[in-house]
């Protein structure tokens, strides 16, 4: 085993998110008004900083005026203000639209791509004295001699299929700090690690998920309507299914088009990317499209648990921030300001801590506290019972969110309780095959053509970043019960059940397709599944989702 070097920080961050670069940041404002020095680094495992960043996205700015007031002068690439909102509820041919919830107003907010606002905050850590390393995925965590987390190890480059040191093999980098953030986004590698080693889901509702699929569209201009935010409910999911759509018109011609499915859904035959596809086809949906070309795709999980699935944030050594502890607002569909302030009150709980002695590597136990006063708990509180309310179909839950908004106001004496997603799944045998059109090249698309628009990359002979705990269980639980479904809820083609010899199936893992929306992390019925990260800087590359 080659030894592995060292180094010395006094902050790690685990993912460069809104919420890690803004945590960089606010840490490093702190050291300078105190005039402090403070070492700051953060870890990214894309191959640049915005590489694996997907969301919508309907931006608030709200943490961003707090963190960075002058943002405009300085270029933040904010460029389309949200200035026309809808609500529709679809039919097979036809929509409908609905009165607009208070929370779904977006007078105020914009119409951005989160990786490249994540590219500009990145820049400005960099000018603040931070350490921003992508292509450096966290893969190990590290604790000292009492328990307590004592910083993280990049991985190895260069391993064999087999695991072992190829020729070209550099062994992982070891960094060290007084405490550690883990900002890894949803349903992160390392995060999962921490909830079990601590313990930290304790007393807590599980998280409960949604899988994003989204398509960038360069439109007609006839058809373009910059700041224009169009969300659906409805077709072409079932009145069961927990879901919706999305356009939101951005500059330049560019249309995000996406759709979004709660991955508590029962049905194993469904599939989540033949929903989207199936979406666009809707007339309100071509009709903005139709003459078009897509320029971009991706998919990514989003927390949907809310305030009654957040862990414990602390433990010796480090914290949990932005969408790593889950503080995406569903009935605002957004969470990249809260992400920031998350980050923010994090890096003051740290900057806080001795800086000696016992507190070297001690537990920022008040973070929770200081977040509990901040808007970031407040607002989720209001909203924790919306999406636990779709239990009861689109109309049950869309009369409980009127119930719940507009007489309860967010202050019912009840808190709504979630189930783990991957429990949900019926088995094939009650359950309806779905029968999906084939894709026609111009609105609709099939799955490989969609990831070569990813731009995804993994370099071969490296270990299967898709790890199976038990072999045997896809054959004698997922295909045997449930059909396969991972080739479904799969976005990217990853996984296939191909013949063996005239023997019978055997699952197939196309890794190389890996999009890193962590979904079968999620859904697989028997949690066999282990998502890990790869090597350095591979999985999409994404330009500005």
């Amino acid at each position: 085993m080659s030894e592995r070097e060292s180094m010395e920080f006094d902050v790690v961050i685990v993912g460069a998110g809104p919420a890690g670069l803004a945590a960089a940041i606010r840490l490093r404002q702190l050291a300078a008004a105190a005039g402090r020095e403070l070492s700051v680094c953060v870890l990214e495992k894309g191959s640049e900083v915005g590489a694996h960043i997907l969301s919508g996205a309907v931006f608030d700015p709200r943490a961003l005026n707090e963190l960075i007031p002058d943002w405009q002068a300085r270029g933040a690439p904010l460029h389309t203000p949200a200035t026309e909102d809808a609500f529709l509820w679809l039919g097979r041919e036809r929509s409908v639209k609905l009165p607009l919830p208070p929370q779904m107003h977006n007078q105020g907010n914009y119409i951005i791509s989160l990786g490249n606002l994540c590219r500009w905050l990145a820049q400005q850590a960099e000018d603040l004295g931070v350490e921003v390393l992508p292509g450096f995925p966290a893969a190990q965590i590290l604790f000292d001699d009492q328990g307590a987390v004592m910083g993280v190890a990049t991985a190895d480059m260069g391993r064999l299929a087999d695991g072992s040191e190829g020729p070209q093999f550099e062994p992982g980098v070891e960094l060290h700090a007084r405490q550690t953030l883990f900002t890894e986004g949803c349903h992160g590698s390392l995060t999962k690690q921490l909830m079990a080693h601590f313990d930290l889901r304790d007393g807590v509702d599980p998280q409960t998920y949604g899988l994003g699929i989204k398509e960038l569209w360069e439109v007609d201009p006839a058809r373009h309507r910059p700041g224009t935010v169009r969300h659906t409910i409805g077709w072409p999911l079932d009145h069961g299914t927990y879901g919706g759509g999305f356009l939101y018109h951005l500059e330049d011609h560019q249309v995000a088009v996406g759709f979004i499915v709660g991955l508590d859904y029962r049905n194993p035959y469904l599939s989540p990317f033949e929903e989207m596809q199936r979406f666009k086809t809707h007339p309100a949906i071509r009709e903005v499209l139709e003459g078009g070309r897509r320029i971009a795709f991706g998919a990514r999980a989003l927390v949907e648990g809310g305030w009654q699935s957040i862990p414990r944030l602390s433990f010796p050594g480090g914290l949990l921030a932005g969408d790593a502890a889950g503080f995406l607002d569903v009935p605002r569909i957004k969470g990249s300001h809260n992400a920031m302030k998350s980050g923010m009150t994090a890096a003051e709980a740290v900057f806080d801590l001795p800086a000696d002695g016992a507190g070297r590597r001690g537990e920022a136990v008040d973070y929770r506290q200081r977040l509990d006063q901040t808007w970031v708990m407040q607002e989720l509180h209001a909203a924790r019972n919306i999406r636990p309310g779709f239990r009861w179909g689109l109309w049950g839950g869309l009369a409980h969110a009127a119930l719940e908004t507009y007489v309860l106001k967010g202050r019912a004496p009840w808190t709504l309780h979630h189930h783990p997603d991957h429990a949900a799944l019926q088995p094939a045998a009650s359950s309806t095959p779905v029968e999906y059109p084939k894709p026609d090249g111009t609105l609709t698309f099939d799955r490989l053509s969609s990831v070569f628009l990813s731009n995804t990359h993994h370099e071969e002979g490296q270990p299967v970043h898709l790890q199976l705990r038990d072999p045997a269980l896809p054959l004698s639980l997922n295909h045997a019960r449930f059909a396969g479904p991972e080739t479904r809820y799969c976005p990217a083609g990853v996984y296939e059940y191909v013949q063996k010899n005239g023997s019978g199936a055997r699952l197939q893992i196309n890794a190389q397709n890996c999009v890193h929306c962590k979904t079968c992390d999620i859904k697989d019925p028997g949690q066999n599944i282990n998502w890990v990260a790869p090597q350095g800087g591979d999985g999409p590359n994404y330009p500005a989702m």
